[in-house]
């Protein structure tokens, strides 16, 4: 499957060139492959808006594509997507996952190269009418099983999932999601409601990536040590709600 010729010039956000942010998405992008090589095509969602997800799918993004692996990025915010603007892509009018859900355009003439080695990109493209259904369609589920024949990893950037439900929607054609949680700011009750719709679409929930933590040596040592918590220890995060509010 070839993409269009087009690459676009994209500028990784500056946590990339930040040793302790390197290493964190790193220790992230490591963790997902020791949750298995089957999941290749990840869903990554929050509970709201401003938690970071956007930022963490492409560093995550990033890491996959520095140590080599095939990559493509899909921007599926597809009512408010900040993906471009982080991007610092300038190019207007481009084509996106909208104009080929919407039978406007082909697959190919969707995805563009970038100046990084190794990373895609689907944009968004135009606001449609009718998201979660272009997203929950057959086209879509077909679509991300090509994918996975061509892609080491599919990323999907999803809108925050206490929003709207177009992440669940989409988890469906998905190996698995890793929801952003923000340290300071997302209740233990609206993550568990977010972490429950996911499973009700029957996708497997990878992990949780705590973000916007404190930095500092106190908060480094309590429970706010900014990791990735996979399997049980998801689990074990969300399930204490007396210190997550």
């Amino acid at each position: 499957m070839a993409g269009t010729d087009q690459t676009i010039n994209i500028v990784i956000p500056p946590q990339a060139s930040n040793y302790r942010a390197a290493e964190a998405y790193k220790t992230l992008r490591s963790n997902i492959q020791f949750c298995g090589a089957d999941n290749k095509v990840i869903l990554l969602t929050s509970s709201i808006p401003n938690e970071g997800k956007t930022t963490v799918s492409i560093m995550l993004a990033d890491a996959f594509a520095e140590m080599g692996k095939k990559v493509l990025l899909i921007d599926a915010d597809l009512r408010k997507s900040i993906l471009m603007k982080k991007l610092q892509i300038s190019v207007k009018r481009l084509r996106g996952l909208s104009h080929y859900l919407s039978g406007q355009q082909e697959l190919t003439d969707v995805i563009y190269g970038t100046n990084v080695p190794n990373l895609h990109l689907i944009l968004t493209g135009p606001v449609p009418p009718n998201p979660a259904e272009l997203l929950g369609s057959g086209l879509m589920g077909k679509t991300l099983e090509a994918l996975r024949e061509v892609y080491d990893y599919v990323l999907i950037d999803t809108p925050p999932l206490g929003s709207v439900i177009d992440s669940a929607v989409l988890a469906q054609y998905c190996d698995g999601a890793v929801m952003v949680i923000d340290a300071d700011t997302v209740s233990y009750r609206l993550a568990q409601r977010v972490k429950e719709q996911l499973e009700k679409s029957g996708c497997k929930i990878l992990g949780a990536v705590l973000n916007k933590a404190p930095m500092d040596k106190k908060s480094m040592s309590g429970k706010y040590y900014y990791k990735y918590y996979y399997g049980e220890y998801q689990d074990r995060y969300l399930e204490r709600p007396g210190e997550n509010g």
